[in-house]
């Protein structure tokens, strides 16, 4: 189990990470998100023991990640690839981790074979340079994983992978916590109550839904987009008014659209309108 008490990091006057809590439990695969900025690399370097923290604690397993006697036994970490030795094998860079950390060159060989890992598993950007083939290893793996009763954090800037991959997420801005909760509850939150209601009496329908705080918005012929109303309750003022229903559904939003949306008001930067940049230098609005 992975526990962050209260993490503040300041860098200077820079507020990098502020008062942020939140558990990652085992037997599941926890997304990290945030915009660029929001402090996910230095919660994780936290987490590691690779930068203190200003106030507050991270511990893993009961532990801080110092405090274990064999870290490495404990916890499996990838925060940057450019960390690997560029001279070595990958079984010469576990070979030296291995060497230095009291553990056996036999685990080494297990290890390339295997991709056996410890019981809490902190990944940064596991997925980013891989071909198709190995995104959908490192998903399975990461599924696998977390079936076996192991803590999994992994953070990604890749929506449409960690909606694949994740059940729960832990979502940051600015350095705050703005989510914490599974991912169908976060893309049922943005997508709030729109129903999609398709019938032959659409007139009808509309008739018999309005009221206060209801909005309902026709579509396209036959099709009503009902905001206000769950689609149980647009369902039995349907049956009561006898009106047939051809389609019901409530709309999800994607886990993009759930990010863009909750996210919206902690993006450091905005990007500006498009821009198409003529031979002359000079930029104009797409």
């Amino acid at each position: 189990m992975i526990e962050a008490h209260s993490l503040t990091k300041h860098y200077g006057e820079r507020i990098a990470v502020e008062d942020l809590s939140f558990t990652v439990r085992p037997g599941t695969v926890t997304g990290f998100l945030g915009p660029n900025g929001a402090g996910k690399s230095t919660t994780m370097r936290m987490l590691l023991g690779l930068d203190a923290p200003t106030s507050g604690r991270a511990v893993v397993n009961g532990r801080s990640y110092a405090g274990h006697r064999a870290p490495l036994h404990e916890v499996g970490a990838m925060l940057e690839a450019r960390a690997v030795h560029t001279g070595r094998s990958a079984y010469h860079h576990l070979l030296a981790l291995a060497a230095t950390h009291g553990i056996s060159a036999r685990r080494v060989n297990e290890v390339i074979d295997l991709v056996g890992l410890p019981a809490t598993v902190i990944l940064d950007e596991p997925v980013n340079g891989l071909d198709p083939e190995g995104i959908l290893w490192i998903r399975n793996l990461l599924k696998a994983l977390a079936a076996e009763g192991r803590t999994v954090l992994v953070s990604s800037h890749l929506m449409s992978e960690t909606a694949l991959t994740a059940e729960h997420l832990i979502v940051i801005g600015r350095g705050r916590l703005i989510a914490d909760t599974s991912v169908a509850e976060f893309t049922a939150r943005a997508a709030g109550d729109l129903v999609r209601v398709r019938t032959d009496q659409a007139e009808r329908l509309h008739a018999l839904l309005a009221g206060p705080d209801v909005t309902v918005a026709a579509q396209e012929a036959g099709v009503l987009l009902v905001t206000g109303l769950s689609s149980e309750r647009i369902g039995r003022i349907a049956a009561d008014g006898g009106v047939a229903l051809a389609e019901l559904t409530p709309q999800q939003a994607s886990l993009e659209e759930a990010f863009m949306e909750l996210t919206r008001d902690a993006v450091e930067y905005q990007a500006p309108a498009a821009q198409l940049v003529g031979a002359g230098g000079e930029g104009r609005t797409a």
